[in-house]
């Protein structure tokens, strides 16, 4: 995955609070609490307060921020080439400006996202989480909330790939769930059911094959600051690295790694296969309309 490295990194959509204060509020810790909660986080997209563990106040509290720090380091697509926390930057600049012009061909208004980058704990407008949720987005406030550790941890305790594209794919999956929620379809789940054919698992399959979408006109999406798309190349190898992050996060893949058998019926998030199938149906149409997961 590669950016054009004369793109200007727009850092106004990140917000870094790593190493900030996220004030009181429940703290997840170890134990068994602490292991379910990266279970089900490590799936994508769940927040704090869809398994309980958010904290009853809720909200955002004052948090020393670092936000000075991405945008002195990130400033250029040629920091997104050489640095992680740049990278993201680069991918959620990307994302954006594809789903805004999207939204815009359909007549409809694109409402910006930020992500927010911390480290140990953050609060939230869905509860207080740490780092063992995983990446998840949060309906309440509209924000993504990322802790760059997890990138390690997908790699080393999940068996991807890794690679760029892996970190692209998590993000792209979480502004999936940005435009579910300015759609409507975020929240569509009220009856609470698992299972392979259950909302939850359609919601989350369709976030998955939005971040395919992107991928398949991430090149091709020119950047405001350049004309130019910001993402320069992706090549089949970066794809790959997307798939089998994917599959690592399958509902079956995480079950049978760490409770050592499958049970379908408390899938939340879909198989390795579906996943994998949902995202290369996003990349290979580049249609949002053929992601209707719920048909």
């Amino acid at each position: 995955m590669q950016f054009d490295d004369d793109a200007d990194l727009d850092t106004s959509q990140v917000q870094d609070r790593r190493g900030g204060i996220p004030g009181g509020g429940l703290t997840i810790g170890g134990g068994l609490i602490g292991l379910l909660a990266l279970l089900a986080g490590l799936f994508f997209g769940i927040g704090p307060q869809e398994l309980g563990l958010s904290s009853p106040e809720g909200g955002p509290a004052a948090t020393s921020t670092t936000d000075a720090q991405v945008a002195q380091h990130c400033r250029t697509g040629k920091d997104a080439n050489t640095r992680e926390d740049c990278r993201i930057v680069a991918v959620v600049n990307s994302a954006q400006s594809y789903w805004s012009g999207e939204f815009t061909r359909r007549s409809r208004t694109y409402t910006p996202a930020s992500t927010v980058f911390f480290t140990g704990q953050v609060r939230t407008a869905c509860g207080t989480a740490s780092s063992a949720v995983g990446p998840f987005y949060c309906p309440g406030d509209r924000k993504v909330y990322l802790d760059l550790g997890f990138f390690d941890e997908l790699r080393t305790r999940f068996g991807a790939s890794g690679g760029p594209f892996a970190q692209a794919y998590v993000v792209a999956h979480e502004y999936g769930h940005h435009v579910q929620n300015l759609t409507g379809v975020l929240g569509r789940d009220r009856t609470g059911r698992t299972g392979p054919g259950s909302d939850a698992v359609r919601t989350e399959l369709q976030a998955d094959c939005y971040a395919g979408v992107w991928a398949r006109h991430a090149t091709t999406t020119p950047e405001k600051s350049t004309g130019r798309p910001l993402v320069a190349r992706l090549t089949p190898a970066d794809i790959q690295d997307g798939l089998s992050a994917a599959a690592a996060v399958g509902d079956d893949r995480i079950q049978e790694r760490f409770q050592g058998r499958v049970t379908p019926e408390s899938w939340t998030h879909g198989s390795a296969a579906q996943r994998q199938q949902w995202f290369t149906t996003g990349y290979s149409t580049g249609d949002m309309q053929r992601c209707d997961t719920f048909r």
